[in-house]
């Protein structure tokens, strides 16, 4: 097993046992060994940002990667926000994307590196998090404001979550077999409802906060205006509410994981928030 990633160096310079080498995905590429699958994990998680910057990291990145191994069995890690943000996403099978409408770059630059694939395994999870998230845990705690923790629809809406268990499985099921190529969604075995799940996380993490929604109505111009104020001040980093968000969060985004059970023989566990304190 080798292991690549953007850093200079990391502890020992191995992960989890694996001898690290840093590659840029955008840059000049390294001395590569040869091996039998890739698991490619690599991208800019943002909807926030230059179009541009993103648009190269998940496009010619994937590209570039898929280049650089032709003979591997190439399997690529996408996202659920290749659905329609612009509707519920309500049980939603992988036939149902990509789409031809993103609200932002993250979305139609991830549709798009599915599209320049060609036999692969794609797998699509949704709301990664667990041990090691850097994007969806540190966004959730950033929303808590005088312990009130700011959401936005009514919080009876469902949602698929992906743990990082669930995700590592479903790679090492794709990387092994049984197929070759397929779209494949990847979730825990059943969704959850919204509310639950961020009065659960807030319990684990020991933060006395109540969770407070928004109405979709009110937060769409919020985000507009903070997202408007945040381009004219060239701000680097995002705006807390951004109209991805909020969408997204409003309404019902679940999938379909009949594929992934049949044909990669996936077996998720249930969304689980123990041991959120030390994540």
């Amino acid at each position: 097993v080798s292991a690549f990633g953007r850093r200079p160096s990391v502890e020992h310079g191995h992960v989890g046992g694996a001898p690290y080498t840093p590659w840029d995905l955008l840059g000049d590429r390294p001395g590569l060994p040869e091996v039998d699958v890739v698991i490619h994990c690599a991208g800019s998680v943002t909807d926030w940002g230059p179009a541009e910057d993103v648009w190269a990291a998940n496009v010619d990145g994937t590209r570039n990667v898929a280049a650089a191994f032709p003979g591997a069995r190439f399997v690529h890690v996408s996202t659920a926000s290749v659905y329609d943000p612009f509707r519920p996403t309500v049980m939603a099978t992988e036939d149902m994307a990509p789409v031809g409408r993103y609200v932002n770059a993250y979305g139609a630059a991830k549709a798009a590196a599915e599209r320049v694939l060609r036999g692969a395994v794609v797998l699509r999870p949704h709301a990664v998090y667990g041990r090691g998230d850097t994007t969806l845990l540190p966004r959730v705690l950033g929303a808590v404001r005088g312990g009130r923790l700011l959401a936005v629809g009514d919080g009876r809406q469902r949602v698929s979550l992906t743990s990082v268990d669930n995700l590592v499985q479903a790679c090492l099921l794709a990387a092994a077999g049984p197929v070759g190529h397929g779209v494949f969604n990847v979730t825990d075995a059943e969704p959850v409802v919204l509310d639950d799940a961020l009065r659960s996380i807030l319990k684990e993490r020991g933060i006395d906060a109540e969770p407070y929604y928004l109405p979709l109505g009110l937060a769409e111009p919020l985000a507009v205006a903070a997202e408007t104020a945040f381009r004219l001040l060239r701000r680097a980093r995002p705006p807390r509410l951004t109209r991805y968000a909020a969408g997204h969060l409003a309404v019902e985004r679940t999938l379909d994981i009949t594929a992934a059970r049949d044909r990669l023989g996936f077996h998720p566990s249930a969304t689980s928030f123990t041991g959120a304190s030390g994540w």
